[in-house]
């Protein structure tokens, strides 16, 4: 769980969304291709998927990669932020309860060869990756703490 919650040797998800002033959430520092907002909307919309993948055979992974980064370099206003943000957390929770439920060495049944726990690792990783991305723009907008 602490895996999938962070902390420990790194700064969690959840700092490095922390009090993000609206005017810098859409801001492409130093040409680079993203935008905070399109970060957390990729590990929303990534860390969603997996959740249903692992849960739900009939589930349709969204277009790769067009469908899992939003276009736009902002959030429409702080409820479309706050509902991302919220959204994160409520898949995380949801996936740590997958997590207690069962045996997570089990292949999923209509996968591939995937666990849940493969499946744990990928969004552990995959959200790590992101959240030092976030953090590196903070430090460019000249926003994250010393």
């Amino acid at each position: 769980m602490k895996l999938l919650e962070g902390g420990g040797a790194h700064a969690t998800l959840k700092d490095a969304l922390a009090d993000i002033p609206a005017d810098k959430r859409g801001i492409k520092p130093n040409n680079l291709p993203y935008s905070i907002w399109q970060l957390a909307e990729h590990i929303r919309i990534a860390q969603w998927d997996m959740l249903e993948f692992s849960k739900d055979g009939s589930h349709e992974s969204p277009k790769w990669p067009d469908k899992y980064w939003p276009e736009e370099s902002s959030p429409a206003d702080d409820a479309a932020w706050d509902k991302t943000i919220d959204s994160i957390n409520t898949d995380r929770k949801a996936f740590i309860s997958l997590l207690k439920s069962g045996d997570i060495y089990a292949q999923i049944p209509h996968g591939t060869g995937q666990t849940i726990l493969r499946e744990a690792l990928q969004m552990a990783d995959h959200n790590a990756y992101h959240t030092s991305e976030i953090i590196l723009l903070r430090r460019l907008l000249g926003i994250w703490k010393s």
